[in-house]
């Protein structure tokens, strides 16, 4: 009896960091210091060393059970993106920088080309936002995940300085609400959409017209990565109040998690244009209105609050920066809580 034997594969382990590697190299900051395959990962702090108080910013998720679909499409290498941007855009939505990135894969099988798409699709989420990939985990477990499945988080590190940071505390009545568009369904809610739509291959490769892809395109669309448009609105020189990102909670969870004591958040929600997927899922579905504002991030991956004066040139900023944006509704007076009229 040795280990492989028993279902650890140590070899297919080597080989998967080796194929790993040209896309991790991608990622790397001139902070980075040592190569790959070191116990930890190293980061220098010199460059920030002039902010007055440098506070570090932490974010750390997973892709949760929007993995079924890749397994079921066998497709990835975007699910990596999603795992960094669950992560990324919670330090940006802070006022951060994000600096560096660290993954842990799971598998019940290391099959090292499957494990080398994957980090290849959390290497482009490290590009997108800037982060360096300095470090990570794959955990071959038999017995604990069947053979073809496994699991996907990360965490990243971030920093801003202190009086850069975004806390909501000055938000008013009266601040605009800026939307910045969501890719489609990003990372949550993915328990109930696998209850709306089969989850087959014959499903998921049905193309329909009014999505202009097929159901698995649009479901594993990788999360939108906000980091850029974010550093675009600082650059402009517009101070963001509050900073929300709509993940699992929807916009009645997540956006007073930005608000104050004493001020509500009134969305309009014929301000923009919902995504197709939305409007399949609550008629397939029979799902209520409001537990889909609940549930998901409704076609708005973020929000921003800023003063009226301010509401053009955040628009401009996020579109220089590729993204989309638009006035979402306001700010009032009255409960902490998320008004949908």
């Amino acid at each position: 009896m040795d280990y492989k034997k028993s279902g650890v594969d140590i070899e297919a382990g080597y080989k998967a960091v080796e194929l790993m590697k040209q896309h991790v190299k991608k990622t790397m900051r001139p902070e980075v210091m040592g190569g790959l395959g070191g116990f930890s990962g190293a980061f220098a702090m010199d460059k920030f060393m002039t902010m007055k108080k440098p506070v570090l910013l932490s974010g750390t998720d997973g892709v949760g059970t929007k993995l079924k679909v890749a397994f079921l499409m066998d497709k990835h290498d975007t699910v990596g993106i999603d795992c960094v941007a669950m992560c990324v855009n919670d330090v940006a939505c802070a006022g951060g920088e994000p600096l560096f990135f660290l993954d842990y894969i799971a598998c019940g099988k290391n099959e090292p080309e499957k494990i080398a798409s994957i980090v290849s699709g959390v290497a482009e989420g490290c590009l997108q936002s800037g982060a360096a990939l300095i470090g990570g985990e794959t955990a071959e477990m038999p017995g604990f995940y069947p053979v073809d499945e496994y699991d996907l988080a990360g965490f990243a590190v971030g920093i801003a300085d202190e009086a850069d940071l975004i806390t909501g505390k000055d938000i008013k009545a009266g601040n605009v609400l800026i939307g910045i568009s969501s890719s489609g369904v990003h990372s949550n809610g993915f328990s109930l959409v696998r209850n709306v739509f089969k989850m087959t291959e014959e499903s998921m490769s049905t193309y329909y017209e009014s999505l202009g892809k097929t159901l698995g395109e649009a479901l594993i669309a990788p999360t939108k990565i906000y980091v850029k448009a974010l550093r675009s609105v600082k650059e402009a020189g517009v101070r963001v109040l509050g900073c929300s990102h709509i993940t699992g909670g929807g916009f009645y969870e997540n956006i007073p998690r930005m608000l104050p004591d004493g001020i509500s958040a009134v969305v309009r929600k014929d301000s923009y244009e919902i995504p197709a997927i939305f409007n399949m899922l609550k008629t397939d579905g029979d799902i209520e209105e409001k537990i889909m504002y609940n549930t998901f991030n409704m076609g708005v991956g973020m929000v921003l609050a800023v003063n009226e004066e301010d509401a053009d040139k955040t628009i401009a900023a996020v579109k220089a920066a590729g993204e989309n944006a638009f006035v979402l509704g306001h700010t009032a007076a009255g409960e902490k809580c998320t008004i949908i009229e």
